[in-house]
């Protein structure tokens, strides 16, 4: 098959058929309005990714919560977001009834901004503290969850990605660092007990065989302690735990899972290879082919950082750069077995239109992600985030903020 085929080639996740093998990361925006519901930018971000015909969109870290979250204009779910959200999901669906639609469930933990929220923790450490979560506190947040995941049912949305990776509160309880000994830490029994109780409680009050529920998943995190590691100490690669989720998550209902790695505040190119260090990319498709080596045929896997390829990139040795296209790469693994899925993030904002063109025999017009990263600068200084290379409001945006607080000088989200 030609990497068009195969990557236009539809896929079945549960019960839905997805059109093809493109799928839109989670990408936090900072758009929504001051109750998180969506605004006309958000829905424009949105009406745009539908018109571009991706086969899965992942609706960006939507908050559990008000009281502890990482962004301010961060998209939330609760029952007073459920008319906007209602009215959200029909007018995406009247752009285009194809594309399917699971909404990230997140709770930011230790990465809550304690500039307008309440920052907790499962267990403090050198980079991070906050508030001491009690067992009877994490018991509210998975009610929190579950009400999130039935109001996403209710409101018109596919299903849900309960999100365990990037560091925010899911991660937090997963890792070996949470060495306290308590309901979730300690053993690693205790510390999948918060995930795989989520599941079974979602599972049986949303009661939908054609609800998906899925998570993305850090396979390694790279710090010491970090889930991935093989102990509270140790920064040593260690999938153990990792492949012991995401085959508990499956007996739990998951039918999908997203792969992905690192946690963005602490070492985000592990997450999102950068332009100087594109080879970091190459350690996903390894992690990819380890998840799938423990999933069943039928459980979707995608897979991460294919943005990085773009048309040929060019700061990689050893590879002729026209056969190392996110297109051949991305093509090449899902032929090989390894991976279902290609999961876009910076690339979908590039060109949230690039599933139609290819489809189109439009390819040459396909708006490339340069890997400038723009767009993360935008998200850590909380505004509006969307590419600044092809998009002009975003540009503005990043101008205009330069102007105002000068040159951003530490990475850290």
């Amino acid at each position: 098959m030609s990497y068009k085929e195969t990557l236009l080639d539809p896929i079945k996740i549960g019960t839905r058929e997805c059109k093809n093998r493109f799928f839109v990361q989670a990408m936090e925006c900072t758009d929504a309005d001051a109750d998180g519901n969506p605004t006309d930018l958000t829905y424009q971000r949105y009406e745009n990714l539908y018109k571009g015909g991706w086969g899965l969109i992942d609706l960006e870290a939507i908050s559990i919560t008000q009281e502890s979250r990482s962004r301010l204009a961060q998209l939330m779910i609760m029952e007073k977001n459920v008319p906007a959200l209602t009215n959200f999901m029909k007018k995406l669906k009247e752009v285009n009834k194809d594309p399917l639609i699971v909404f990230q469930l997140t709770h930011s933990g230790e990465l809550s901004n304690p500039k307008f929220s309440r920052r907790v923790t499962v267990m403090p450490s050198y980079s991070y503290g906050g508030d001491l979560l009690s067992e009877e506190e994490v018991d509210k947040i998975i009610d929190d969850f579950v009400l999130a995941a039935k109001i996403a049912h209710d409101v018109g949305a596919d299903g849900i990605d309960m999100k365990l990776c990037h560091g925010y509160l899911g991660s937090q309880i997963l890792r070996p660092f949470n060495s306290r000994k308590w309901k979730y830490g300690g053993s690693w029994e205790n510390r999948r007990r918060f995930a795989f109780d989520l599941y079974e409680r979602i599972a049986k009050e949303v009661n939908d065989k054609n609800f998906l529920i899925g998570s993305k998943i850090s396979a390694w995190e790279g710090f010491p302690g970090g889930f991935g590691t093989e102990g509270p100490d140790s920064p040593i690669l260690d999938l153990t735990e990792p492949l012991d989720l995401i085959k508990g998550l499956e007996e739990r209902g998951a039918q999908y899972i997203v792969q992905s790695a690192g946690s963005p505040s602490i070492t985000v190119t592990l997450t999102q290879a950068e332009k100087n260090y594109p080879y970091i990319a190459y350690l996903h498709p390894y992690f990819q082919k380890e998840f799938k080596k423990v999933l069943k045929p039928e459980t979707v896997l995608i897979g991460s950082n294919y943005s990085v390829w773009g048309n040929g990139n060019k700061n990689l040795q050893m590879i002729d750069p026209k056969d190392n296209t996110m297109f051949k790469v991305g093509s090449h693994n899902i032929e090989r077995g390894i991976v279902d899925m290609i999961g876009l993030g910076r690339q979908s904002f590039a060109d949230p239109l690039l599933p139609k063109k290819l489809a189109d025999g439009n390819e040459k017009d396909i708006h490339f992600c340069t890997l400038c990263d723009n767009c993360l600068e935008l998200l850590i200084r909380q505004e509006h985030i969307g590419c600044c290379t092809y998009n002009k409001y975003y540009t503005n945006v990043l101008v205009n903020v330069r102007k105002e607080k000068g040159k951003l000088t530490q990475n850290h989200t």
